[in-house]
């Protein structure tokens, strides 16, 4: 048995039926992408049911009402596309983009090397072997030819050092 579908149901699919086409060649018009073009389609023919109670008993009145809503639809989509921003796939074009500027990197990079200026030559090794080339606190005491514990030592006070350093050159606060 084949359950009968309510008066709206049937009025959109005689829509569907006497009206995709026509729908469709309007929309191929405007849009290269026959998929998208059968999507608005679809979207525009979800509007006219929306509306279904407006549509008048004359196929010539109704056409032309579901072709003002294609063009809606079509001048909506292509709104919306322009407001995209698109995706660049040349290189060249990419590559000539210009760089952002690095001069917070250089301010920065000035004050750190004003503030281990200001710290004396033990304590400028230590941040030098252990912050800088990345070496344990063993490491650094081979390589600075002290003890451990001095390296440790000097490495707390010149982090110190470093903090009034900054706060004098109005760094932190």
């Amino acid at each position: 048995m084949r359950r009968r579908g309510s008066p709206d149901e049937e009025q959109m699919t005689a829509l569907y039926t006497e009206h995709y086409a026509v729908l469709l060649s309007f929309i191929c018009r405007y849009v290269r992408d026959r998929h998208k073009a059968e999507d608005l389609v679809q979207e525009t023919l979800l509007r006219a049911w929306r509306h279904i109670d407006h549509l008048e008993p004359d196929p010539v009145r109704t056409r032309s009402y579901l072709l003002t809503i294609a063009r809606n639809v079509v001048t909506n989509t292509w709104r919306a596309e322009q407001r995209r921003p698109r995706l660049v796939a040349d290189e060249a074009a990419v590559a000539s983009v210009p760089a952002a500027d690095n001069v917070d990197q250089l301010v920065e990079g000035w004050l750190v090397a004003e503030a281990l200026g200001r710290l004396s030559d033990n304590h400028r090794a230590v941040v030098q072997a252990m912050y800088y080339e990345g070496q344990t606190v063993a490491g650094a005491a081979r390589k600075l030819s002290v003890p451990e514990g001095t390296v440790k030592s000097r490495a707390y006070y010149a982090v110190r050092a470093l903090r009034q350093a900054f706060e004098e050159m109005g760094v932190l606060r």
